[in-house]
């Protein structure tokens, strides 16, 4: 008799940790690292009969994309206005609990010319109405973390496509509920991971894809930007500007309650699409640890003693300002991803491939690829001749007009031109709901992982099996 994915999270939910006083697997089996027993503990959990491998899966052409946005702080005020650039997006809903922000939304549609957007505000549940709008096809989701899978899930739930900034996800059973919905209503997932899309990342991803690196052996990602005052910023709700931090101080509640690499997407997710993750190739188990918290409680406290509103946050222990997270794959490779948003440093996301003919690396600057021919960084000239020749066809067509739009250097553009291309075309998407379970796993994952002294940890499968299968992500023809 085969078991359900809830009677599966029934029976496992005996026994499962409680961190921080969150259940950060949501019930899903694994790895005991006290008796570290063996086999593969992390099971796909949706059986055996899935309806449909959404990494292939086609969905109806659509002539128009109407767009409902949801959470209209920094993020989603910019994706309002790079959407006003992309031929065939209609944008019919706005919604926000703070009616400014819905005004600067209608300021954006007025300057572009174009017709308002229905409004949904006012209450805590308003994005529920805009779900149900029967004039949304898709649902652009840019709210706090702790929405991002309620508000999907929901959306899918209605026969909406949703497109989720990251992560997708905050526990395993978040995971699971995105894929399982995704595949049951045959309706699209993508997590926003704007990185994917950068100029160097997809050169790099082009260069794989023809062997320039050889065997690819190891990639390093990371998430290491100083968020430290931008955290203790005041939010002022009537106020639509850079600079006022993030709503309730959301952010900086994850960071006081929950401790490993919480935001491990963006330095993850490009190395995943060269290495061929969930297409060739899984990742098997993962170990992580952090260092203690030298700036979080300390700024807490700072701030609490001249204003009331951070009394909350005081005396707390924060997330350790530095996590390291390793990745071990079915094929023997791998991964490093690092994260500190907590103290004084220059902004990276490493991005280094390392494969047994050559190598590349982003940061620190400039870019850097190695020669496959001898032992050397390959000098100016002969990086021109790389970018020409391993450019994909995408970027030379609209790279112009992503960098003068802009969405950190062009790179949310040319995301955002792609999925509205992939969904009007009736195309598999580029990141499927498998990625955005994959990628965002690794947030709760290393939590426990972190709290059992870097123990290791087995990933999940959320593809079921169809990673063996799955072909490569090509962008030839994009």
């Amino acid at each position: 008799m085969k078991t359900t994915r809830r009677e599966f999270l029934k029976i496992s939910a005996v026994g499962t940790s409680v961190i921080a006083g969150n259940m950060i697997l949501g019930g899903c089996a694994r790895k005991n690292a006290d008796s570290q027993t063996d086999g593969n503990l992390i099971k796909n959990v949706l059986g055996d009969n899935r309806p449909v491998n959404m990494t292939d899966y086609a969905a109806p052409k659509l002539d128009r994309v109407r767009i409902g946005f949801v959470g209209i702080g920094d993020r989603g005020r910019d994706a309002v206005e790079r959407m006003t650039h992309i031929e065939g997006v209609d944008i019919v809903a706005a919604c926000d609990k703070r009616p400014a922000a819905i005004d600067g939304t209608q300021a954006i549609l007025q300057s572009a010319g174009l017709p308002k957007a229905k409004e949904y505000g006012g209450s805590e549940e308003a994005w529920k109405g805009l779900c149900e709008d029967p004039d949304v096809d898709l649902v652009y989701i840019c709210t706090g973390w702790d929405l991002h899978t309620p508000v999907a899930v929901y959306a899918m739930e209605h026969g909406k496509h949703v497109a989720v900034e990251v992560p997708a996800a905050r526990t395993l059973d978040e995971c699971w509920q995105l894929v399982e919905t995704s595949e049951r209503t045959k309706r699209h997932c993508m997590m926003l991971e704007n990185c994917c899309y950068d100029f160097f990342e997809l050169l790099t991803l082009n260069m794989a894809r023809q062997g320039y690196f050889g065997d690819i052996i190891h990639g390093a990602g990371a998430y290491l930007h100083d968020l430290l005052g931008f955290n203790f910023f005041k939010p002022i709700d009537d106020v639509q500007a850079d600079g006022y931090g993030y709503t309730d101080y959301w952010r900086l509640k994850e960071n006081r309650d929950r401790n490993g690499n919480l935001y491990p997407t963006h330095g993850l997710g490009p190395i995943c699409q060269i290495m061929n993750i969930n297409r060739g190739d899984k990742m098997d188990y993962l170990t992580s640890m952090s260092s203690d918290d030298f700036t979080m409680e300390k700024k807490a406290n700072e701030k609490a003693a001249t204003d009331p509103d951070f009394i909350p946050f005081a005396n707390h222990k924060y997330r350790g300002n530095f996590n390291v997270t390793t990745i071990r794959t079915h094929l023997g490779r791998t991964i490093l991803v690092e994260h500190d948003v907590s103290t004084p440093r220059p902004y990276s996301r490493i991005h280094q491939i390392i494969g047994t003919k050559a190598m590349a690396q982003k940061y620190p600057g400039p870019e850097r690829i190695s020669s496959n021919i001898k032992e050397a960084w390959l000098n100016g000239e002969e990086m021109d001749e790389i970018k020409k020749k391993y450019t994909y066809n995408l970027v030379n067509r609209i790279g112009d007009l992503a960098r003068e739009v802009g969405g950190h250097g062009g790179m949310d553009f040319i995301m955002d031109w792609r999925l509205i291309d992939c969904l009007r075309n009736g195309l598999p998407l580029d990141q499927t709901v498998y990625d955005a379970a994959l990628w965002s796993c690794i947030a709760p994952l290393s939590e426990w992982s972190v709290a059992h002294r870097s123990n290791s940890i087995d990933v999940p499968d959320f593809t079921g099996g169809n990673w063996k299968t799955n072909k490569p992500l090509d962008l030839t023809n994009a």
